[in-house]
């Protein structure tokens, strides 16, 4: 994994204490400014999370100063941020004057963020568990760029996890993939400082954790003691204390922390038969001695940390089970109740005292000429990279032109497309990686799958490719381009997020789709959400969606997800009624992704076959470029007549129903004009633009629904009816909304549309109420 420090770097350990001692100050000194000193008219609580910070000193100056190579990344547990950017101003990466920015507008981030730092931040964390888990997706992802496009190089991934962030689902989804035990590269370093928000954790299980990391074939280091007890523990007698310090509870121990050196002397002997023995072995002890042993763990001693960063075995992943205290080296350390507390003004001199800092002048770098400046000099020099020269993604069709079966429905049409990218712009398809949580056959991906094969980080044989029965041929080698993580919606997500991040990581831009159930999407939402806050580009398909998934029942229909592309920042949601939408949709989503100005996208698509025959896709080729850019724009008039009596708006599968609807309203003698809605996201925009709240094109308005032509207007689609109503405000009209608001049913499809009410029948019957 590139080449190691030299040998003086790793050795120097008292650069390196000091070095940790300026950057436990400078991280507490950053949240102190921010909620003592800077001006706070509001009376807002800022925060900053002192104790957090303070654990992971040791660990992170043993890995910066002493480990790191310029290929590596790391993914800073959220709340340590003051540390990494304490780090990086010792560094010389960060300008003086954002140490007194943290928590401020348009300063430093509360958590580590690589799209609003101002320093160099590898991995965005702050969504507890997420952080922990992105550098196994980066490594997959790294792993094909440098596969398939070379120059990704070959760092190792580090995750500085908290030790309550393991509660999380996500760690375990991610930790048990199979795939993931190949991946040498991946580097965890727990934060074992057994404290949650509120509490000491009375059983951390550290044994657990070992036996499930062993069996998940990760290579597993616990760093537990520093050279002090270490030391300790190898005297006459020595057992006996170590064996107190590693059978009494978490809160026993962290109460000793709090004690004076005589109120140790008599309770760290205890109760038990070995009472005698532990406190002969610190009998001798004077008082700092006793009192700085105590507290002695592993993660906060640099020599113990740089013996267990040399163990490292890069031919599988790694976690390091780092023992900390939280508050490490300040007033509140050990205290149950320190996660979110501050120092008073009081303690922070009291700490300046102790640590021979200056509490007027907080911000200080070492002085460039002495032996901890030098070392600071080196380490940037080292961990320099050179400047990321991103590649261009290739030009993607506009319109490929497939004339699709008489009957079809939109998921279908998702699975041709992209096998005519294969054939039509190889050089685009070749970017395309698409994801999947064990639905591809289910989810129309069957051909592609075929056509490209499966990624794996190593080639493996598919027993079953001469086997005349198998449609689907599992064929998997590191330049596979579909990547399958058993049904584990978050593991998808998270995945995707860091395919579409290596444009800006690695400079190859990929062009990646996961593919789901809708119902599921709310379950990967946010990992999702802050896939894309962290900068990563994709396509996310929704598909089956909606209670047109009619025989599956209210388990697998979904209800609000019309809403969810509606509101998610960063994305452009689309929801096509028909198959050469799902072309024209496609292919322009993926010409939005892998630049700086990109933006990701959210397709929700249906089973439900359609006649296609009544899209009424132009012949003339200007009028059908006409059609394309509407659909791309949010909308377009499927069935126009001259003087409109009711306007009904349609998205999706449901546009069938709104045709029939106009069929029986034209034979009551009432005009009714259909407009399909390809993307409530975009017309909401548009209209807000429209408004002078945001910055949007907002021509779709005026050519779909001018005001001269303005009627009553019947929204429907199949979910949450809010989705549409904001229509009505374009030209201040009756409106009557339909849509699904209560859990679904299993049954045959008019049936289920009868029941929520969104069949050709409600609509005609809600057409009538708004133009009586």
């Amino acid at each position: 994994m590139g080449s190691a420090p030299s040998p003086h770097d790793r050795n120097a350990t008292p650069d390196l204490d000091l070095i940790a001692s300026r950057v436990l100050w400078l991280s507490t000194a950053m949240v102190h400014h921010a909620n003592r000193i800077r001006p706070n008219p509001s009376g807002l609580k800022v925060g900053g999370h002192q104790a957090s910070s303070a654990s992971m000193v040791g660990i992170m100056t043993a890995l910066y100063f002493g480990q790191l190579q310029p290929d590596d990344r790391v993914s800073v547990k959220p709340h340590a941020s003051p540390v990494l950017h304490s780090i990086n101003y010792l560094l010389g990466t960060l300008d003086n004057r954002y140490m007194t920015t943290l928590r401020e507008f348009g300063g430093l981030q509360s958590y580590p963020s690589r799209s609003k730092d101002p320093d160099p931040v590898d991995y965005s964390t702050g969504s507890v568990g997420i952080g922990a888990t992105a550098p196994i997706w980066a490594t997959f992802a790294r792993r094909y760029v440098d596969t398939v496009f070379g120059g990704a190089g070959t760092g190792r991934q580090y995750s500085l996890v908290g030790d309550a962030e393991l509660d999380e689902g996500a760690v375990w989804e991610a930790v048990m993939d199979a795939g993931v035990q190949e991946l040498g590269e991946i580097v965890w370093i727990v934060d074992m400082n057994r404290q949650s928000l509120d509490r000491v954790v009375p059983h951390i299980a550290s044994q657990r954790l070992q036996d499930t990391f062993t069996a998940a074939g990760w290579q597993v280091l616990t760093v537990k003691f520093g050279m002090l007890l270490e030391e300790l523990f190898s005297r006459p007698g020595g057992d006996a204390l170590r064996t107190r310090i590693l059978t009494m509870p978490n809160p026993e121990y962290q109460r000793l922390l709090r004690c004076s050196a005589d109120e140790l002397r008599s309770r760290l002997p205890g109760n038990g038969p070995d009472a005698a023995t532990v406190a002969a072995v610190i009998n001798d002890l004077d008082d700092a001695t006793l009192l700085k042993a105590i507290g002695n763990l592993g993660g906060h001693d640099i020599t113990a940390m740089q013996q267990a960063y040399a163990q490292i075995d890069d031919s599988r992943p790694t976690i390091i089970l780092a023992y900390t205290i939280k508050g490490y080296g300040l007033p509140t350390q050990g205290h149950p109740q320190n996660h979110s507390s501050l120092l008073t003004d009081e303690q922070f001199i009291q700490l300046a005292h102790t640590l021979g800092e200056d509490p007027h002048n907080p911000f200080r770098r070492f002085d460039s000429h002495s032996s901890p400046g030098q070392l600071c000099e080196r380490t940037a020099k080292r961990l320099r990279r050179g400047e990321i020269r991103t590649s261009e993604p290739p030009p993607v069709p506009t319109d490929i032109g497939r004339t699709p079966p008489a009957v079809s429905n939109t998921q279908s049409a998702l699975g041709r497309t992209l096998l005519d990218l294969t054939r039509e712009a190889p050089e685009v398809a070749r970017r395309v990686v698409t994801v999947s949580p064990d639905v591809s056959s289910s989810t129309n991906l069957a051909g592609w799958l075929n056509k490209v094969g499966v990624w794996s980080p190593s080639e493996r044989p598919d027993w079953f490719a001469d086997d005349a029965d198998s449609i689907m041929h599992w064929r998997e080698s590191p330049t596979g381009q579909h990547m399958e993580l058993g049904i584990a919606e978050v593991n998808l997500v998270g995945l995707l997020g860091e395919l579409g991040a290596t444009w800006s990581r690695w400079g190859e831009p990929l062009l990646p789709i996961g593919v789901l159930y809708d119902p599921f999407v709310e379950r990967a939402l946010e990992p999702w959400s802050f896939g894309i806050y962290a900068g990563g580009q994709s396509i996310l398909v929704g598909t089956p969606s909606g209670v047109s998934l009619a025989s599956e029942g209210g388990a697998h229909q979904s209800i609000k997800t019309p809403s969810i592309g509606l509101e998610q920042p960063g994305c452009i949601s689309y929801e096509p009624a028909f198959a050469a939408e799902v072309e024209w949709i496609l292919l322009h989503c993926l010409g939005l992704l892998g630049r700086p100005d990109g933006t990701s996208s959210y397709l929700r698509l249906s089973t439900r076959p359609v006649r296609q025959e009544l899209a009424r896709i132009p012949q003339d080729p200007a009028a059908r470029e006409r059609r394309r850019r509407h659909v791309l724009a949010g909308a377009y008039t499927l069935r126009p007549v001259a003087t409109p009596a009711v306007c009904i708006v349609a998205v999706g599968a449901l546009a069938t129903e709104a045709n029939d609807a106009a069929d029986r309203l034209a034979d009551m003698g009432v005009e009714a004009e259909v407009v399909c809605v390809t993307s409530p996201d975009l017309l909401y925009r548009a209209v807000r633009s429209r408004d002078g709240l945001a910055e949007a094109p907002s021509w779709i308005l005026d050519q779909v629904f001018p005001a001269e032509r303005s009627a009553p207007m019947v929204t429907v689609l199949d979910g949450h009816p809010h989705t549409l109503t904001f229509l009505a405000t374009i030209n201040q009209v009756r409106c009557k909304s339909l849509g699904v608001s209560t859990f679904g049913q299993a049954g045959d499809l008019d049936a289920v549309y009868r029941y929520h009410g969104i069949d050709a029948d409600s609509i005609v019957r809600a057409a009538l109420d708004v133009t009586s």
